[in-house]
C-alpha cells in the first residue's frame, strides 16, 4: 500500500493549517505595527515589546504563570506516574477499567464545571483564593493527563522484564528505578510537557480559583482584551507562541534522544 497523500488530501491539510495558523501569524505580524492598531500597518517597530518589558506588574504575572506551570507539571507527573503504576498493578481488569474510566471523566469534563467545583471546595475548606488554590487546581486537572500518557507505555512493557529482574535478585526499588522508570521515560516526558502546556494555556479553571492580588497570563490577557485592543497583547501573545514552539522542539529532541538511547540499550 502506498503512503502517499492524494492531491485532495494535501490541499485539505494545507487548508486546515491555514485556518489554524493564519490568525496566529496575523497577531504576530501586527505586534510590530507602529500604527498602534490591527487594521493599518504603518511601519515596523519594537515599541510594543519595549513597553511590555517595562511593565513590572506584567512581568510578575509571567513569573507567577511559569512557577505555577512548572510546579504543577512536576507534582502532577510524580503523582500521575504513581497512579499509572497503581492502575497497571490491578489484577482485576474490571477494577482497572473502572479507575481508568473515572480518570478519563476528569479529562472530558467541561473546564467550567471543574473550575466551579474547585471554587466551592476551596470556599468550604476555607482556603484563600490565590497562589495555592491555582496550584492545587492545576495539579488536579493535570494528573489524569499524565496517567493517560504514561499508562500505554506501562501496558506495552513485557512482564518478563520485571520477572527477569526479580530472578536476578533485584529488589522492588531496583525494579522500579532501573527497569520500569527507564522504560516508560518517553511517556513521563510526554506527560510532563503536556501538563506544562495545559497549565500555561488554562483559563477557565484559573479564572474561577484566582483571587485578588494574584493572576496568571491567561486571565490577565482576558482582562486586558476587555479594556480594548492594545498591541501589548499581541507582543505578549507572540512571546507565548515562541515559548510554546521552543517547548515543542525541546520535547521532540528529548524524545528522540530517549528513543535512540533505548535502541542502543537493546542492541
Amino acid at each position: 500500500m502506498s503512503n502517499k497523500l492524494s492531491p485532495v488530501s494535501k490541499a485539505f491539510l494545507v487548508l486546515i493549517f491555514l485556518i489554524l495558523y493564519a490568525p496566529i501569524f496575523f497577531l504576530v505580524f501586527y505586534s510590530f505595527n507602529s500604527g498602534g492598531t490591527m487594521y493599518d500597518f504603518k511601519g515596523f517597530t519594537m515599541e510594543w515589546y519595549k513597553e511590555l518589558f517595562k511593565d513590572t506588574r506584567l512581568l510578575i504575572i509571567v513569573l507567577n504563570t511559569l512557577v505555577i506551570a512548572l510546579l504543577s507539571a512536576l507534582i502532577a507527573t510524580i503523582i500521575g506516574v504513581i497512579g499509572a503504576i497503581g492502575i497497571r498493578s490491578f489484577t482485576s481488569s474490571k477494577a482497572r477499567n473502572t479507575v481508568l474510566s473515572l480518570n478519563n471523566v476528569l479529562i472530558v469534563s467541561p473546564d467550567v464545571i471543574i473550575g466551579a467545583s474547585f471554587l466551592i471546595l476551596f470556599t468550604m475548606a476555607g482556603i484563600k483564593l490565590g497562589f495555592y488554590s491555582v496550584l492545587l487546581s492545576h495539579i488536579a486537572f493535570s494528573i489524569p493527563i499524565v496517567v493517560l500518557l504514561v499508562l500505554p507505555k506501562l501496558q506495552e512493557m513485557s512482564p518478563t522484564l520485571i520477572d527477569a529482574a526479580r530472578d536476578l535478585g533485584a529488589s522492588r526499588w531496583d525494579v522500579l528505578t532501573k527497569v520500569v522508570l527507564p522504560y516508560i521515560l518517553p511517556g513521563i516526558f510526554a506527560g510532563f510537557f503536556m501538563a506544562l502546556t495545559y497549565s500555561l494555556d488554562d483559563f477557565a479553571v484559573t479564572f474561577f480559583v484566582t483571587g485578588n492580588g494574584f493572576s496568571t497570563l491567561s486571565v490577565e490577557i482576558y482582562s486586558l482584551a476587555r479594556r480594548g485592543i492594545s498591541l501589548n497583547i499581541n507582543a505578549l501573545s507572540t512571546l507565548l507562541f515562541v515559548v510554546t514552539l521552543l517547548l515543542v522542539i525541546v520535547y521532540y529532541f528529548i524524545t528522540q534522544r530517549v528513543k535512540q538511547t533505548g535502541m542502543g540499550g537493546k542492541r
